[in-house]
């Protein structure tokens, strides 16, 4: 079972529209797929809700309390709370193997993203290489100053050891997700001319998810 976290102690980042297109990703590639809501407010199950049975089975968990995952699960998603440091941040890293974080084009998104990133590159399982991470950019608008500053500011990222932080991609702000989260679908779950744009800037995430490069070394 593949094992992806979602996080980012920022809240507005974007987190439960990564991952719950990533979980509708994976079920409509015909993977068995859960999708752990960790947040108090519980959009992800919010979303799965709407969802019904119109689309691929997706099995919701209320992850608030306590993590208990079927056994029979291809992909395990984690939509992580926001203000998650210290010790919960610490038990959030180790459930995982793979952690994405979305950030938002704004001076105030990208300087807390950057303390956040010196707390978990400062993490034990980070720098042991027991757990992946890698950078999208989410909600942008292509083409602003701050969208542009964003991508030069994530792309620079470097690990501990040196070795260059992964930057994925950048999702821009669209009707597309809206219409989507409306319908607890994702856009891989529309038609493909109606989302062609989107689905090429989510294709080098989830390229590299479905890569052993995303997996811990260990």
């Amino acid at each position: 079972m593949r094992k992806i976290l979602v996080l980012n102690a920022k809240g507005g980042s974007g987190k439960t529209t990564v991952a719950t297109n990533l979980a509708g990703y994976f079920a409509s590639e015909g993977h068995r797929v859960a999708l752990a809501d960790m947040d108090p407010q519980g959009s992800s199950l919010d979303w799965l809700e709407v969802r019904g049975d119109k689309y691929a089975p997706i099995k919701g968990i209320n992850a608030v309390d306590r993590l208990r995952v079927p056994g029979d699960i291809d992909w395990l998603i984690m939509d992580a709370p926001s203000r998650a440091h210290g010790d919960y941040l610490t038990t959030l890293v180790r459930r995982a193997e793979t952690i994405i974080m979305p950030v938002v084009p704004s001076p105030l998104d990208i300087r807390a993203a950057g303390r956040f990133l010196d707390e978990l590159r400062s993490l034990r399982n980070v720098i042991e290489n027991d757990v992946k991470l890698a950078t999208v950019g989410s909600r942008a608008r292509e083409g602003t100053r701050v969208a542009n500053d964003l991508e030069d500011y994530l792309f620079d990222l470097r690990l501990p050891n040196g070795r260059k932080f992964p930057f994925l991609t950048v999702l821009r702000q669209s009707q597309n997700y809206i219409r989507a989260a409306e319908r607890g679908a994702s856009i891989f779950e529309f038609a493909p001319f109606t989302t062609l744009y989107d689905r090429e800037q989510w294709r080098p995430l989830t390229r590299w998810l479905e890569s052993p490069r995303s997996e811990p070394e260990g």
